[in-house]
């Protein structure tokens, strides 16, 4: 893209003050202020009319998870169906590594943060020897995407190389970016975050599969013959990923997707809940349970809203192709942006001064048109690290992470 293009791309949307500063660049801060207006989505600014305004829900109704008395009884037919697929490479895991670990006082990715005790035990390392342990379960590597974002893309990259993918085969690790939204103010100016720079944030936790196909990695799931993702988040230190038991039941299923979940440790625990929205899959979050649903009971008299989801999903790939073009709503959130003034001069805002744009994993599986919540024990397989101490935290992770016989 040159100058005169990205004008015109600009002048669209009514962003002209982005080459504001463009002559006083170096021609390497050009290249990549064009490369920016090239590769940003400006479409994303017609939905600011949206701000201020929740999304409008449809009517939910409980959707009956598959408990943990079923999953046992019927954990050999599971085990051997999910062995079945993972050796004939149906499977692959899918890392969302794009976060900071900035809430734990750290500039580095999330992935990178050190919670050992009297060793280096990283969190990178935790999900990753999660991961092996179904490898060398099933004697068959399956093939590792790690999503990062822009701000820590070589950070993790470099540090991942440096410690030998912690014994994870190099050749079936695939890094790629997910893609980013621009960051406005309240009247949908786009904001600069320096003169040769669009203030910028990941697209929210539905952009993987997006951004996997803009990398053309759709490629490697067809000549791989990829059925199954199983996406997770990078800060549960516990989760196991691609395990054969919770593959084979989704298989075995026939569902859209599969979503791990944990019996909910209070009716109004701050977790999203799968549930039906107009009869299709979907998550009702934890500050849109009426009372009316949190006193709902099932036929066996236990809470009908009372599995809360982990981040962990296992997604069929043919269905997610076939809804992938349809279009989904961006949630609008309003945040404190850095950015510069007119003069060039950085300012950092003690009070949100705009909106980011992001699309949620809910409204992908609410595009599906079938889902099993699988139960698993929290214990086992839930460790958020969200928060340095208190709650979801190093600390509580810690805790956990030693109740299971991992040495810290």
């Amino acid at each position: 893209m040159n100058k005169t293009q990205a004008a015109e791309k600009l002048s669209k949307y009514g962003q002209d003050h982005v080459l504001k500063f463009f002559d006083e660049l170096d021609e390497k801060g050009q290249k990549a202020l064009l490369s920016q207006i090239d590769e940003t989505d400006l479409s994303v600014l017609d939905h600011i009319d949206q701000a201020g305004k929740s999304a409008k829900r449809g009517t939910f109704s409980p959707l009956k998870a598959m408990q943990r008395e079923e999953i046992v009884r019927r954990e050999k037919e599971f085990y051997d169906a999910g062995v079945k697929a993972i050796k004939e490479g149906k499977t692959a895991a899918l890392l969302l590594a794009g976060g900071m670990g900035t809430r734990l006082g750290s500039d580095n990715p999330k992935g990178m943060y050190n919670i050992g005790l009297t060793k280096d035990v990283y969190i990178f390392q935790r999900v990753i020897e999660n991961l092996l342990d179904v490898v060398r379960e099933t004697d068959t590597w399956i093939r590792l995407f790690i999503m990062t974002s822009e701000k820590n893309h070589e950070s993790t990259v470099a540090f991942l190389k440096e410690k030998n993918y912690f014994g994870y085969k190099e050749d079936k690790v695939v890094f790629f970016k997910q893609d980013m939204a621009p960051a406005c103010d309240y009247n949908g100016k786009l904001y600069m975050e320096e003169k040769d720079r669009i203030s910028t944030s990941p697209n929210g936790n539905a952009g993987w599969y997006s951004s996997m196909v803009r990398a053309g990695l759709d490629r490697i799931l067809d000549d791989e013959g990829i059925e199954w993702i199983d996406i997770f988040g990078v800060d549960n230190v516990l989760q196991r990923i691609c395990d054969p038991c919770f593959v084979g039941a989704t298989v075995q299923a026939g569902v859209s997707v599969g979503a791990k979940v944990v019996k909910k440790a209070a009716p109004d625990e701050k977790v999203g809940v799968m549930c039906l929205e107009d009869g299709k899959p979907s998550i009702v979050e934890y500050y849109e349970l009426s009372k009316e649903m949190m006193d709902a009971k099932d036929e066996s008299g236990e809470p009908a809203y009372n599995y809360g989801v982990i981040l962990n999903y296992l997604f069929h790939v043919p269905e997610l192709k076939a809804v992938a073009n349809n279009t989904m709503s961006y949630h609008i959130v309003e945040k404190k942006i850095p950015y510069i003034d007119e003069n060039g001069a950085l300012i950092k805002p003690e009070e949100p001064n705009g909106y980011k744009f992001e699309q949620l994993v809910l409204d992908m599986i609410h595009q599906l048109d079938s889902c099993l919540p699988y139960e698993v024990i929290r214990e086992y397989e839930f460790a958020p690290i969200k928060n340095a101490t208190g709650v979801d935290s190093v600390e509580s992770a810690r805790e956990l992470c030693k109740k299971n016989g991992i040495e810290l």
